[in-house]
């Protein structure tokens, strides 16, 4: 895979977006014009068609979690999939008896922004959201969590690798505590979902969220896992209608964009422990070079991280000045979607870094179609950027 009218450039931000696969684009094409039959429409062969390919697309994306067909929702985003999962099953404690004394969700405070707004959101309303701290590592403490369950929780929502520092959470064990309290168990794996084995049955996650775009397919669709069958899941939907995705997310289903995401997923599957393997070593690579020649600091669990993702402080120099003076980098202080914050990532300083070195931090990731060379050249660009801006 190769990335076209970026000569000259490094692309270091795949935690951001990747390039649409082409493979993936060439399954997409022919579901925008020549079979554009609606999936709802089974009475005809058009429609018959096209209801045939988004179940396909979603055994595709089952088998990359290992999950059921079933229980594989389509949204529009990641995002949404969040709301989905955590403001559905709020909205369904008020419809069913026996979780009508559950009234507290309990997060992290590296979460995303999209879960993070939705607890607050929650909290505006009533709702008890604890979000709990994490150490310097970016690991969530699971003896807080234990101490900070009980039988009022109704849900526990912990990412499975942060979007920033690239730590990986113990989801296992998380699930395993939560559902001792009855509480549910919702995962964002936007980050970790084609970098790192998942499977759902193993995590014992009631909801899982991810997206396409981070995968190699298409913007504009994401996924709610739903433990067990979707249809009796229970959750109350955001978007009411025509009942498509089984009546929790009404809406004509986006057929290119469902069987891009099939086939990202598809790739995914094939592609895993291969190209994590080489990222990792370029990852390790790139952060050897940096040290070598630069007072820098890693960020996150050291041991247990996304294999080609990293987070370093640049000590005593601008995140922001680097990026300007490297323009042949293409790479973020954070979250994309935290971009132009007037405040310092809320990531780095959960983990403790101070306002300083928090502005000093850049984001970096590799991808499928990054190549060896680009580590010699991300290095030396950094190198040659941080020495001009501190001889300035």
């Amino acid at each position: 895979m190769t990335m076209t009218g970026y000569e000259g450039l490094v692309y270091l931000d795949f935690q951001a977006t990747t390039p649409v696969d082409e493979s993936v684009l060439d399954s997409m094409i022919p579901f925008f014009s020549t079979s554009f039959g609606n999936p709802s429409s089974v009475l005809h062969g058009m429609g018959r068609a096209a209801d045939k390919v988004v179940g396909i697309a979603r055994k595709y994306v089952a088998q990359l979690i290992g999950a059921k067909p079933p229980e594989i929702v389509f949204t529009g985003s990641a995002t949404e999939s969040i709301n989905l999962a955590i403001q559905g099953m709020a909205r369904a404690r008020d419809q069913q008896k026996k979780l009508r004394n559950r009234s507290r969700v309990i997060t992290t405070a590296i979460e995303h922004k999209a879960v993070l707004e939705v607890a607050r959101a929650l909290q505006r309303t009533g709702w008890h959201v604890e979000i709990l701290p994490v150490e310097v590592s970016g690991d969530l403490d699971i003896e807080l969590l234990t101490e900070a369950l009980d039988e009022d929780v109704l849900l526990v929502s912990v990412q499975a690798a942060n979007q920033e520092i690239a730590t990986v959470q113990a989801i296992e064990r998380v699930a395993s505590i939560a559902h001792r309290y009855g509480a549910a168990v919702h995962c964002d794996a936007s980050q970790a979902v084609g970098k790192i084995p998942i499977d759902v049955e193993t995590w014992d996650v009631d909801l899982l969220s991810f997206s396409g775009h981070k995968i190699y397919g298409p913007k504009g669709i994401g996924v709610l896992y739903v433990r067990n069958d979707a249809r009796g899941s229970g959750l109350e939907p955001l978007i009411y209608g025509g009942g498509q995705e089984y009546g929790l997310r009404s809406g004509t289903e986006n057929v290119p964009a469902i069987v891009g995401l099939g086939q990202a997923c598809k790739l995914a599957k094939e592609f895993l422990q291969e190209e994590g393997g080489r990222l990792k070593l370029y990852r390790d690579h790139l952060e050897e070079l940096l040290a070598r020649s630069l007072d820098v600091k890693i960020n996150g669990d050291r041991d247990n991280r996304l294999p080609g993702a990293t987070s370093v402080t640049f000590k005593g120099v601008d995140a922001e000045a680097l990026i300007f003076q490297a323009p042949r980098l293409m790479l973020s202080t954070g979250s994309a979607c935290s971009s132009g914050a007037p405040e310092p990532s809320h990531v780095l300083t959960a983990i403790g870094l101070n306002r300083s070195d928090a502005w000093a931090t850049i984001r970096m990731s590799f991808g499928r179609p990054s190549r060896e060379e680009d580590v010699e050249e991300a290095a030396e660009a950094l190198i040659d950027a941080c020495r001009a801006i501190c001889s300035a």
